[in-house]
């Protein structure tokens, strides 16, 4: 803000200045300065038309480079340029609120402090966490409270949520989730030279998705979570990235892990088709909860049903004044900003965003009114938050490229699926490596990983759901004792330990652990790719079992499930329209899951192009069903356990192997059955 050379107060009509009034005396209203009377401070201005109408407060000043608008203020309000202007003509107000410019927070509230006012700060509190600190000690120097704006943090929900949870409503918390999809356009980036920036004339404004337009999300997602202080976030993940041709992030993803060992993933965009209601999702194990902030309102879903509460909310400068006078608990202090400012700082650290290719953009809309939708970013938005994966990690079109473990590729040289190591999945996912994505020899890629339907669904590999009471096939267990699937802390994992690659094979070395990180398996895995005719080429994949203990191998067919016996060899597939799914002997899903087959084939258009999976039987096993969804999701497994479990003794092993045709163009069962009997691509 610009300060003129004296302190001259601006003369509004009626306006009468007394620039060194005393103090107030007990139990009168609140004199409030107001610094920023255009933009937000103009929310400010009403609600502090509604107080002083309550007679809690009365507006003693406002500061703003440019006058208030007419009728916006009392009459009489002085009106200076500069907060210093301000605070040297007029007594030092009760309190101070700063809406201005995020990258003015921190000098501007440090004056205020340093004066002995209270402090209303806008969100974000300041652009680092550097800055935050600072402002914390000039805060504890003057022993002055500070109120950061977020509104949201005054709902009467967030009580009640706490309560939902410490009483099992719908069990133990397993994840928190912040979605925001709003849309902005040019104009929105054109209003102030700092919009969009990440810093402007070299000082640092970070104004993105993430720290300012959608900060409201990752604020609440974290006071859910009991993260208030520095202290309170474990670890931190962002992938940023902007569909607008701005500095700074409009379409993001944040991963973090409290201390307490909540993951909250925040996936946020400005980008959407529509923009809707932000929300937060507390996911449990017995149920969810969708808090829609802007409108405190409360969607609780269990196996009972749904019900939806809605609740009021109290006025941040009301909580701030009653602190001030009785000691009432600050709803959103400066202190307990701490853990969005470790949110900022990462967002402040990382690379700068990256630019989403005009391919997968479109725009609408004409002038200062255009704006950017990334196509499917809404679905994007979901999977980030279910798979607990950032953009990169989902492999979409746009993101940054996640680099594989390995390639496999043919003899000649020609790259045909990669290796994903997956050790950075979440827990609940029974984090594992796996092929992904595996294409055609025309490009057309078949694989699918982190799905929306079943984020556990993890392209090509081996997995089981129940390995001697531990879960390495992701996401809900199904036992005997409930009858039905059920969150458990029981997920596994299995580690690579070792990588041999040579033309067209890979080798792996692979430890199944338990959830305790005992060792139940280790693994011998190798992949072949060879090229068998125009258009085809076929993977030799086999797996060596050796049990570091007696193990039963199982899964929900063992537990009792009937019908879905699934685990071992499981192929997700794309997305895919006109799907045919046939062996020699039948054909449709309900005719081909759940018996054993010499073969099973699966015809489709993958975006749009006609490309075909072959399936053999492991020779091993030639009676091992097919497990085949098609209805609900596209997807081709063996079942190792269909009805009962493999039983290991230390030592032991068990062997799988498949062989597996990649075709382009269609398949019919004639087609199928040369390549079965090694005669190439008919």
């Amino acid at each position: 803000m610009s300060t003129p050379a004296s302190p001259t107060a601006r003369t509004n009509p009626a306006q009468t200045p007394n620039p060194k009034s005393p103090a107030p005396a007990a139990n009168t209203p609140a004199r409030i300065a107001l610094v920023g009377a255009h933009g937000f401070g103009l929310v400010h201005l009403r609600n502090l038309d509604r107080l002083t109408r309550q007679g809690a407060v009365v507006l003693d000043a406002v500061a703003d480079p440019q006058p208030p608008d007419a009728g916006s203020v009392p009459e009489g309000t002085p009106s200076f340029a500069s907060l210093a202007d301000l605070l040297a003509a007029r007594p030092t107000p009760d309190v101070a609120i700063i809406a201005t410019p995020l990258q003015t927070h921190g000098p501007l509230g440090a004056a205020a402090l340093d004066a002995r006012a209270h402090l209303y700060l806008e969100k974000p509190p300041v652009p680092s966490l550097a800055a935050y600190r600072e402002l914390l000690r000039h805060a504890q120097r003057s022993g002055r409270a500070v109120q950061v704006g977020f509104q949201s943090l005054g709902s009467h929900a967030l009580p009640a949520i706490e309560a939902l949870i410490a009483s099992g409503g719908i069990g133990s918390v397993r994840s928190i989730g912040a979605f925001g999809t709003w849309t902005r356009d040019l104009a929105y980036y054109a209003r102030s030279p700092w919009a969009g920036k990440r810093s402007l004339n070299g000082v640092e404004v970070i104004d993105g998705v993430v720290t300012n337009p959608l900060a409201h999300a990752v604020a609440t997602a974290l006071r859910i979570a009991g993260a208030r202080r520095e202290d309170d976030v474990a670890s931190i993940d962002t992938d940023l990235y902007h569909a607008h041709h701005i500095e700074a992030d409009d379409t993001s993803v944040v991963r973090l892990r409290t201390a307490a060992g909540v993951t909250i993933m925040c996936a946020l965009t400005l980008c959407a088709a529509e923009s809707a209601e932000p929300w937060v999702t507390v996911y449990g194990t017995e149920g969810e909860a969708d808090f829609y902030y802007t409108e405190d309102r409360l969607v609780i879903r269990t196996e009972d049903g749904e019900r939806e509460e809605r609740f009021g909310r109290t006025d941040l400068t009301e909580n701030l004044l009653d602190h001030v006078a009785t000691g009432a608990p600050l709803l959103s202090s400066l202190e307990d900003a701490g853990a969005f400012m470790r949110v900022l700082e990462a967002v402040r650290e990382a690379p700068e965003p990256r630019q989403i290719a005009d391919d997968y953009v479109d725009w609408i809309g004409e002038g200062q009114s255009a704006r950017p939708i990334v196509r499917g970013v809404e679905e994007a938005l979901a999977r980030a938050v279910k798979g607990q994966a950032t953009f990169a990690e989902l492999g979409l079109p746009w993101a940054a490229a996640e680099e594989p473990a390995a390639t496999l590729s043919l003899p000649e040289g020609l790259a045909v699926a990669e290796l994903r190591e997956g050790q950075r999945l979440a827990p609940t996912l029974s984090p594992r490596p796996y092929l992904h994505p595996v294409s055609t020899l025309g490009g057309v890629t078949v694989t699918d990983q982190l799905p929306l339907d079943h984020a556990w669904h993890l392209g090509l590999g081996f997995a089981l759901q129940d390995v001697s009471g531990t879960n390495i096939w992701g996401g809900r267990t199904y036992t005997r004792d409930a009858g039905r699937y059920v969150w458990r802390d029981d997920h596994g994992r299995i580690a690579l330990e070792g990588i041999e690659s040579a033309p067209g094979t890979l080798r792996l070395a692979l430890r199944w652990e338990a959830h305790d990180g005992g060792a139940l398996l280790r693994e011998d895995r190798t992949a072949t790719a060879t090229r068998v005719g125009d258009g085809v080429w076929r993977l030799d994949l086999s797996s060596r079992l050796t049990a570091s203990q007696t193990v039963s191998l199982g899964g929900p067919g063992s537990n009792g499930n009937a019908g879905g016996g699934y685990g071992g060899f499981f192929l997700r597939l794309a997305p895919c329209e006109a799907a045919e799914v046939f062996t020699p002997d039948a054909e449709g899903e309900a005719a081909v899951h759940g018996r054993p087959a010499p073969w099973v084939a699966w015809s489709a258009r993958f975006g749009g192009v006609e490309a075909g999976i072959v399936v053999a039987a492991a020779p091993e096993a030639p009676g091992d069903p097919w497990f085949v969804r098609l209805a609900g999701y596209p997807g081709i497994g063996s079942a190792l356990a269909w009805e009962r479990a493999v039983e290991l003794s230390g030592g032991e092993t068990l062997e799988r192997s498949f062989r597996v045709w990649f075709v382009d163009g269609r398949v019919d069962a004639a087609r199928v059955a040369s390549f079965v009997a090694g005669e190439g691509a008919a």
